[in-house]
């Protein structure tokens, strides 16, 4: 941290001021001895207007005036995702603890070099999954480290939209900003929470499919997920698929679509069969739908034993911001241990996915 101070207050500043900057901001104001004292976003009205709102001491144009403040202890990378390696790096070399959004970076290799920042530093790198922390994906992950299913062998997992793709033309369609597309942005959630179920087992290959049949026609936005004039081109997927083999011998199969001719509602769902019991969990709207359709099958003496457990909502980001000031509060002791390294194999499957997808092949890892 920049500046020992004299009382316990973590000051942070909040980097992006969209959407998840917002929800960012939300979350540190709600948590007791955390201020956040600095914004720094491009859209002058929205920072004037959120820093008057949520009574924040200073506002900047540019992160880099934001990261020179003194008595900073973290910030909240919230910005397009080719900005999050510059930014989370040069904020770690000054000695800050970063919590960045999702994913880590465009690639592995831009990931490894935060992650490699964040051990030289000795501070926290924190991405924010937090679709792990869903009430139903927590009350399912109990059940299967319990053993009831057995030993899992297979599962699927999706985020599917009919009609969403972010911003039509925007960064979020742009490979050199984003990385890619749904894979990238919502897949990695998927994959996240899928490996978080299984026990993280490692990934040895993948043997993906990505196409984009909708967005360069200008299908697949709706009122929600607004397009936009732009000269920028698309050219990221809108549909990705990927066979993902773990060790151990199970399987996974994942799939990200912002745009394909399905039901209205988006889908956010995960099955598992293991060698005693299996698991369905489909939260129809998606990330909208706070608590999803939850069903463990199983039986007990050859009698069927199928039951719905009882899951209440997740917190959401507020959950992401209330871990990353509890590690930072738990000091060096536990500091290393969250230096982005899990969010970082995140970013190498989905790397070999793109790359199974363009070479038509398996990729091993």
């Amino acid at each position: 941290m920049n500046e020992q101070h004299t009382d316990q207050v973590l000051r942070v500043g909040v980097i992006g001021i969209g959407w998840a900057g917002q929800q960012h901001i939300k979350a540190y104001q709600a948590v007791d001895g955390v201020e956040v004292v600095a914004l720094a976003g491009m859209e002058a009205d929205l920072l004037a207007e959120l820093q008057g709102r949520y009574g924040i001491r200073d506002a900047f144009a540019g992160w880099e005036e934001l990261l020179e403040l003194k008595d900073l202890d973290a910030v909240s990378v919230a910005v397009p995702t080719f900005l999050h390696a510059p930014i989370a790096v040069a904020a770690l070399e000054r000695g800050l603890h970063v919590l960045s959004e999702k994913p880590i970076a465009r690639t592995g290799d831009e990931g490894q070099q935060m992650v490699d920042a964040a051990r030289r530093a000795g501070r926290v790198l924190d991405v924010a999954f937090n679709h792990r922390l869903r009430g139903d994906i927590q009350a399912l992950k109990q059940i299967i480290d319990a053993g009831e299913l057995g030993r899992p062998y297979y599962a699927k997992a999706s985020w599917l939209r009919r009609q969403g793709i972010p911003m039509l033309g925007s960064w979020f369609t742009s490979k050199e900003m984003a990385g890619g597309g749904p894979l990238a942005d919502i897949g990695v959630h998927v994959l996240d929470y899928a490996l978080h179920l299984l026990g993280e087992p490692k990934v040895l290959s993948v043997s993906a499919s990505a196409y984009s049949e909708l967005g360069p026609r200008g299908r697949g936005g709706n009122a929600r997920y607004t397009a936009m004039d732009t000269k920028l081109a698309f050219d990221v997927e809108d549909f990705a698929s990927a066979f993902i083999r773990l060790q151990g011998g199970g399987t996974l199969l994942l799939e990200a679509g912002w745009a394909s001719y399905r039901e209205t509602e988006d889908l956010l769902d995960f099955t598992v069969y293991g060698t005693d019991g299996g698991a369905e969990l489909r939260a129809v709207g998606a990330s909208m739908t706070p608590v999803a359709d939850l069903r463990i099958f199983t039986d007990k003496g050859g009698v069927n034993a199928d039951y719905a457990p009882v899951a209440q909502p997740g917190l959401a980001h507020q959950a992401v911001v209330d871990s990353f000031i509890t590690t930072i509060r738990g000091g060096e002791a536990v500091w290393g241990s969250h230096d982005g390294s899990l969010a970082l194999t995140r970013a190498r499957v989905i790397d070999a996915c793109y790359r199974s997808a363009a070479e038509l092949r398996e990729v091993m890892l």
